[in-house]
């Protein structure tokens, strides 16, 4: 390794191998091969003048790049497409004179780009996939567990641990019903010449109108897809990479909303991502379990939600049939936006993973404030008891206020109950008072709420999915 020059951090401590393959020289310059075979066979079979030897002979080089060869005629013709034409010429001889033949650059350049988008999207689905299935199978062991509820990060009525886990699936599946969709919907740009119109092809095919509808179907099937965009200048559509960056930037909301929720848990003792045992959570406080996997996952989600804006504008900005002030921004914005959301999802499923959840910390807060939530029930019960439902409303309201002050100024602990057992208009004992502070009369329907949830919405989906579960984060520092 060179210390010497910069290196990504992306590709050094986030993302994972199998990402990084995707979008790395060798994945490109294959799949370019790949398209120049696909391409030469769909005119062979629609009759021009190349034979199976000349394929044999693309096919046998297809993987064995001559990298270096390439490189050094790059060096002198300042063109990298017609560079690698060059260098496979150079392995394929008798094949050299119909090496792209009728192409345009964006020919392999942009279907390249779509194959790789497509790849990269069913890793960022499968790793998605297992983020919800670790979120379920928390939701299910915390299903009834009382937690305290948060509006506005004030104490709020009780839900449960796992309720509030379906929060975080929820949105994860949207993003995952949006990856499908966009992913369904990707199409290979196919093989339309410079400005779209296929004019070359109209010469190569001698005006045959039949034969030439027939080269985008083709080549398209060719590659593992199933059809071409019908019409484009000389690019496909770059709405196409801001759909895309898009979905990324949806997962990537959904993680940050995630990890922000972790890190306040973890603030509150309640609960805790995973912290290894000789793991350091700062250099001056030894004693601190920072929760830095939730804290990485909210930086790397803001570079992602920031980076969707690059495709949007280059899209916004492309003039008629193509400008290549795309391709800087577009060979930055979006592999790294692939890098970081398949970062960030490796940490999602590391942390849910190893979630430690602390009920005896989660009951005392939740008793702390379960009294005031109490006060219902309890002017209920008096009610009952024969007093008058205008007045108990009142002195809860007096007495209620009375213990916010003794826990806000004084610093004591909520004594409400105590105040309202010593009050005579309720006619209710200490020990009447206290079957009212059960946490789970208050939790409402959460419990069957996770239940329904977790075998109508989420069950189906990972069943349909099963053959990808099990996957395990690849973490890297």
């Amino acid at each position: 390794m060179s210390y010497d020059r910069y290196v990504s951090p992306l590709s050094e401590r986030y993302a994972s191998k199998e990402m990084q393959y995707v979008f790395s020289p060798d994945k490109k310059f294959k799949t370019w091969r790949r398209l120049w075979i696909a391409l030469a066979e769909t005119e062979k079979e629609l009759g021009l003048s190349i034979t199976q030897e000349q394929i044999d002979e693309l096919k046998a080089h297809a993987e064995d790049i001559n990298y270096e060869v390439a490189k050094e005629r790059e060096k002198v013709v300042r063109h990298d497409v017609m560079s690698h034409v060059y260098a496979y010429g150079q392995q394929c001889p008798k094949a050299k004179g119909i090496i792209h033949l009728g192409a345009t650059s964006c020919y392999v350049g942009d279907n390249t780009d779509i194959i790789v988008m497509s790849e990269a999207l069913e890793i960022v689905r499968k790793k998605l996939i297992n983020v919800i299935a670790e979120l379920a199978k928390f939701a299910n062991n915390y299903k009834s567990q009382p937690t305290l509820a948060f509006t506005h990060f004030q104490p709020a009525q009780p839900t449960t641990v796992g309720k509030r886990a379906t929060l975080w699936m929820q949105e994860f599946l949207m993003d995952l019903q949006d990856l499908e969709y966009v992913k369904s919907t990707l199409k290979l740009l196919g093989s339309k010449g410079t400005t779209g119109t296929q004019a070359s092809f109209l010469e190569l095919f001698d005006g045959d109108q039949e034969k030439i509808d027939q080269i985008d179907p083709m080549i398209a099937k060719k590659l593992g897809f199933e059809a071409c965009y019908p019409v484009s200048g000389q690019t496909y559509s770059r709405k196409v990479d801001t759909r895309v960056l898009n979905v990324l930037a949806g997962i990537a909301a959904s993680a940050h909303k995630f990890s922000n929720d972790i890190r306040l848990l973890q603030h509150l003792k309640e609960v805790e991502e995973p912290f290894e045992k000789t793991q350091i959570g700062s250099s001056a406080m030894a004693y601190k379990r920072n929760p830095m996997r939730s804290e990485r996952i909210a930086s790397l989600s803001r570079y992602v939600m920031i980076d969707a804006l690059n495709p949007a504008i280059t899209s916004a900005t492309q003039w008629f049939e193509r400008t290549l002030d795309d391709s800087a921004n577009k060979r930055l914005s979006v592999p790294e936006g692939f890098l970081a959301i398949d970062g960030i999802l490796d940490l999602c499923l590391n942390v849910v993973d190893g979630l430690v959840v602390y009920p005896k910390v989660i009951e005392k807060r939740l008793m702390s404030e379960l009294p005031f939530m109490a006060t219902e029930n309890i002017m209920m019960d008096a009610v009952k008891a024969g007093g008058d439902r205008q007045e108990l409303h009142e002195r809860i309201r007096e007495l209620s206020m009375e213990a916010g002050r003794n826990v806000k100024e004084k610093g004591l602990d909520n004594n409400l109950l105590d105040l309202i057992a010593a009050d005579p208009a309720f006619g209710l004992n200490e020990e009447e008072l206290k079957k009212t502070m059960d946490p789970a009369k208050y939790v409402g329907r959460a419990p069957l709420q996770v239940e329904n949830f977790l075998k109508k919405v989420v069950d189906p989906v990972l069943e349909a999915n099963k053959d990808v579960l099990g996957m395990t984060a690849e973490i890297n520092v």
